[in-house]
């Protein structure tokens, strides 16, 4: 029976919950920094097509998700989090120099590569140090809360750059050098700011892959992970919107706003929306969320007018919202504790090949279409998935 979350919600949120966060939002400050950059330094700078930022924005978001695997595993081996994690927060914050170094595709695909594997290794072992940190009746509101703090960054990151790239004449070079100073504020927090739980049992090492305890896993949970895959694959890379919005003549500087609005949206809605997880039906939420997720690629393919897009980014920061920290909740209640690490590895696997898959698929039609096809053909796909969610859910009887 869900429980009833009141006002004091985060008064009774532990403080690693909140230190956690904080890790991702000075992370995140530093990574968007970059990646709201990204994609018009390619362009603009290195002369790439829409199909080659496609190609190596999904492979490094899907290589973050398969990295997941083997951390998850890894953390669940050893019972223990947060060392991982902090490595895999030092290493996206060693990366950062080469973007500004990149002269070419190939060292912006190394950098953007090795930038993903830091986030691949830290980001398993990280959501199950918070579930574990976090009380189970409050779980749902301690993933929106680290989410929406995760966001903040996210939103912060693009407005920095867009301030230094109006300030510095559209310098890109001296931007991505700024980015270094946050994320290595974000591995010193990790460093003294959280201390693991001790595990209440003895820990014996075991292989958590084998059958035996692959068996462990519940058939619940590899429906979160086929819904999680499918979400995935009806969301292709946010660069997209980056480069829908450049089409409407918004000065080169001024683009990355439209990132910055999307994430505010994201942050705003994400604990409430997390919160309102722990007491409300996931399948109902989920299907809110790709219904959002429709009514956003519907409003970018219309049109590239600045109002247009500024409309269907927020629609699709109010997706985002709804359904990632429900998704990272719903892995929680349905994997054992000591088998967390590797079931978020899995579930990541899974969206991460769809990841690259959406990614490359939107930059073949965006680059033989156009973008209103690429955005159309988004918004097919999310009623086939939703349509599909309705149905499975109706069948294994799920609430």
């Amino acid at each position: 029976m869900p429980v009833k979350i009141n006002s004091s919600t985060l008064s009774q949120m532990p403080k690693g919950v909140w230190v956690l966060g904080f890790v991702s939002l000075l992370m995140d400050v530093s990574s968007e920094m970059i990646h709201s950059l990204l994609p018009l330094f390619m362009v603009t700078v290195l002369g790439a097509s829409a199909l080659a930022v496609g190609v190596i924005e999904g492979l490094a978001e899907s290589t973050a998700l398969l990295v997941k695997v083997f951390s998850g595993v890894l953390s669940d081996y050893l019972g223990k989090r947060k060392a991982l994690a902090l490595f895999g927060y030092a290493l996206g914050a060693l990366t950062k120099p080469m973007f500004a170094l990149a002269t070419s595709m190939g060292m912006v695909l190394t950098a953007r590569f090795l930038d993903r594997v830091g986030k691949g290794v830290r980001g398993a072992p990280r959501d199950a140090l918070l579930a574990d940190i976090a009380p189970a009746e409050i779980r749902g509101a301690a993933f929106g809360l680290r989410q929406s703090l995760d966001t903040v960054g996210a939103f912060l990151g693009p407005l920095l750059g867009v301030g230094l790239m109006l300030l510095w004449a559209n310098d890109f070079r001296a931007v991505f050098w700024v980015a270094v100073i946050p994320g290595l504020l974000a591995v010193a927090l990790l460093m003294f700011g959280v201390h693991e739980p001790e595990n209440t049992v003895p820990h014996n090492p075991a292989n958590p892959i084998r059958r035996a305890n692959l068996k462990r896993l519940s058939s619940s949970y590899w429906w979160v992970v086929g819904i999680g895959a499918v979400f995935t694959l009806a969301r292709f890379s946010e660069a997209f919107l980056v480069l829908r919005a450049a089409q409407g003549g918004i000065p080169l500087a001024l683009v990355p706003l439209v990132i910055v609005a999307m994430n505010v949206i994201y942050a705003a809605s994400a604990y409430p929306f997390g919160k309102l997880s722990d007491s409300m039906s996931h399948p109902k939420l989920l299907a809110l969320g790709l219904a959002v997720l429709i009514a956003a690629d519907l409003v970018l393919a219309t049109d590239d007018h600045w109002t247009t897009v500024l409309l269907g980014v927020a629609l699709w920061g109010v997706h985002m919202g709804i359904t990632q920290g429900l998704l990272a909740r719903m892995v929680a209640d349905t994997a054992p504790a000591d088998l967390r690490g590797t079931a978020y590895g899995f579930f990541n696997l899974m969206s991460g090949l769809a990841m690259l898959l959406a990614s490359v698929l939107a930059g073949l039609l965006w680059d033989r279409l156009g973008a209103s096809f690429t955005f159309y053909a988004g918004a097919v796909f999310c009623v086939v998935t939703l349509a599909g969610l309705l149905v499975r859910a109706s069948r294994l009887g799920v609430k």
